[in-house]
């Protein structure tokens, strides 16, 4: 597992490092610039103070000159001075060794030498020139023993420098290892949310998404465990039911009682199926329930294919159910679920068939509006009085006076299925009857 910390102080050390690398490099620079200009100047001095020995008609021979010019002379080992008279003949050479070029360039200029390279300055004193020499080695390592004595105390200070940065380090990543173990302290049933306290810019978001993650399965938590106690509130009174219907058959003493008593049970295990059924499909519309992947689906196609599906239905309470053709023809295509949509449109034309009396009407269409792509289903039943209509899409709830058969699910699996597409439901009169609006957004 790689580790945060341990990622930090490497990086932080190589850069530390690189950076006194570097800064080694430019002091190295600056003082090699420094030496060659005090070197320079070292040279010039000493071809100044020569004239005095030299400059005189008739010179010295070599090797006779007196002690002082013979100090100064021979003041650096490093330091070759070379004098030749007019016509060329040597006068003096303060080393055997270096050779140096035979013809002196005036000024500065650099040499390269079987010994080494070389600093080279002449200069014409009367008839004589002289060159002094002196090899960049010496140079370079001047500079480079200046450049050390800079950065040495850097380097003594590396350790404490390291330990500052491992000490800062770990202290920055403190508020982590907090988090993680308060969230490490708690029990699967603590969700509430971490302590809110001081934390860093870069510490805080994550600090917020924990506690929005953490309201989120507590609302989560919270919904599944209310589905649960209403989903068991409504199947104790259907299985209740269906005890008393079965012992009422064990106790029938008679073929026509016993008849009559299974036809009981079996409208009873009718309704328990229903509501099971309406249950599973509530539990797979939750808001916490993975959706499955929206797809383009052809609204008018799947409308047609309910209605010719919940015919016989309607065919046996004697109720007219149509499919009604809007002005535009053409398939009317929005992005979602067909299984979930067709769960929707068929609990709308159910509920309509089962609260309308025989001979009603029940008209479904699809339609482009100004405001999205618009499924309704009409009936002319007794509708749903306006004070009801906000009450009817919570779970389990059902109106006054209302049909029997009934689990009080079917419009709140269709808020559901509305929500989880983006889509408006909305309960208006039909004058007589009831008109269910489902507005969709249209298809980008």
């Amino acid at each position: 597992m790689r580790s945060i910390q341990r990622t930090l102080l490497w990086w932080l050390a190589a850069g530390l490092v690189a950076g006194i690398a570097v800064a080694t490099a430019l002091i190295y620079g600056q003082a090699r610039q420094e030496a060659n200009a005090l070197f320079d100047y070292q040279m010039k001095q000493v071809a100044a103070a020569l004239p005095s020995q030299f400059s005189v008609p008739v010179m010295p021979p070599f090797g006779a000159s007196d002690g002082a010019s013979a100090d100064l002379l021979h003041a650096d080992e490093d330091v070759v001075i070379h004098i030749w008279d007019g016509s060329g003949r040597s006068l003096y050479l303060s080393h055997a060794q270096p050779v140096l070029p035979a013809r002196a360039e005036l000024g500065f200029s650099d040499a390269r030498t079987e010994s080494g390279e070389w600093r080279i300055y002449s200069v014409q004193l009367g008839p004589a020139v002289v060159q002094i020499a002196q090899p960049q080695s010496a140079r370079r390592t001047l500079a480079a023993h200046m450049a050390l004595r800079t950065v040495a105390p850097l380097l003594l200070l590396l350790p404490l420098l390291a330990w500052l940065i491992w000490l800062a380090v770990g202290r920055g990543l403190r508020p982590l290892r907090e988090i993680a173990t308060e969230v490490r302290a708690r029990d699967a049933n603590t969700l509430a949310p971490l302590a809110v306290r001081d934390m860093p810019d870069e510490i805080a978001p994550l600090s917020a998404a924990l506690n929005q993650l953490l309201a989120r399965l507590a609302h989560a938590i919270d919904t599944q465990r209310a589905f649960v106690a209403d989903a068991a509130h409504a199947l104790r009174t259907p299985l209740t039911a269906l005890q008393l219907q079965a012992q009422l058959v064990e106790r029938a003493d008679s073929a026509e009682a016993r008849q009559a008593a299974v036809g009981h049970l079996k409208q009873g295990l009718e309704r328990l199926t229903h509501l099971v059924a309406q249950l599973l499909t509530l539990a797979r519309q939750e808001p916490g329930a993975a959706p499955p992947p929206h797809e383009p689906v052809n609204l008018r196609t799947l409308a047609g294919e309910v209605v010719a599906h919940m015919s016989q239905a309607a065919i046996d309470r004697d109720i007219d159910l149509g499919l009604e053709e809007s002005g535009a023809q053409g398939p009317v295509t929005i992005r979602g679920d067909a299984d979930a949509l067709r769960i929707l449109l068929t609990n709308l034309v159910d509920n309509a068939l089962h609260y309308i009396p025989r001979g009603g009407r029940v008209d479904v269409q699809v339609a482009h509006t100004a405001e999205g792509i618009e499924l309704t289903v009409t009936d002319n039943g007794p509708g749903i009085p306006a004070a009801e209509r906000a009450r009817v899409f919570d779970r389990f709830y059902r109106v006054p006076d209302a049909p029997t058969g009934g689990s009080g699910l079917g419009l709140a699996i269709v808020a559901e299925v509305a929500q989880s597409h983006g889509a408006r439901v909305a309960l208006e009169d039909a004058a007589p009857g009831l008109r269910v609006r489902v507005v969709f957004p249209v298809v980008g």
